[in-house]
C-alpha cells in the first residue's frame, strides 16, 4: 500500500507543476463535474488524505479553509506539510493496524484502517482523473498516469 501512496505524491507534485502554466483564474474557474475547480481539487484531496490520517491516529480533525490555500504555491505547501506529517506516521506505525477499528467525527459508521487506507489511494486517483478530463478541455496533455515505469520517491525520503 505503500507504493501507493508514493505514486499519488508524485503524480500530485507533477500536477502542481502542470498548473504552473495556468493562470490563478484559469485555476479557480468553476468547472463541469469534480469539485468546482482545479485548485480546490488539489486542496480538496489533501484535506480529505490528512483528516483520514489523523482520524486513524485517534487525533482530532483539523479542518482546513480553502480561503487560507487560495493560490498554487499556498496548496502545494500544504501538501509538503501534510505529506511530512503522514510520511512520518506511515513510516513508524503502518503495519499491524489494518483490522484496527476507526471512527471519525464527520461520519457515524465506523471503518478498518484498511478501509480507509485504500479510500484515500482510490479518492484521489478519482480526483486525478477529473483534472486530466480538464486538463484536455483545455487542450493540455494532462500528467501521466502511469504506474509501470515510474521511479517512486521512497516514503523513507519524506
Amino acid at each position: 500500500m505503500i507504493k501507493f501512496f508514493e505514486y499519488n505524491w508524485q503524480v500530485r507534485d507533477e500536477w502542481f507543476d502542470w498548473c504552473n502554466q495556468l493562470s490563478i483564474d484559469e485555476l479557480l474557474k468553476d468547472r463541469i463535474g469534480g469539485v468546482e475547480n482545479i485548485l480546490y481539487t488539489l486542496f480538496h484531496i489533501i484535506d480529505v488524505e490528512y483528516s483520514w490520517i489523523r482520524g486513524i491516529q485517534g487525533k482530532e480533525d483539523v479542518a482546513f479553509q480553502f480561503t487560507d490555500y487560495n493560490t498554487l504555491e499556498k496548496v502545494k505547501s500544504l501538501s509538503d506539510k501534510s505529506r511530512n506529517e503522514i510520511a512520518e506516521f506511515i513510516k513508524t506505525n503502518f503495519e499491524g493496524l489494518k483490522e484496527k477499528v476507526v471512527s471519525v467525527c464527520w461520519d457515524e459508521d465506523k471503518f478498518t484502517v484498511d478501509e480507509i487506507l485504500h479510500h484515500i489511494i482510490i479518492h484521489e486517483i478519482h480526483h486525478m482523473g477529473q483534472l486530466s478530463i480538464w486538463a484536455r478541455e483545455l487542450e493540455f496533455s494532462p500528467v501521466p498516469s502511469n504506474f509501470i515505469g515510474r521511479e517512486l520517491k521512497p516514503i523513507d525520503s519524506y
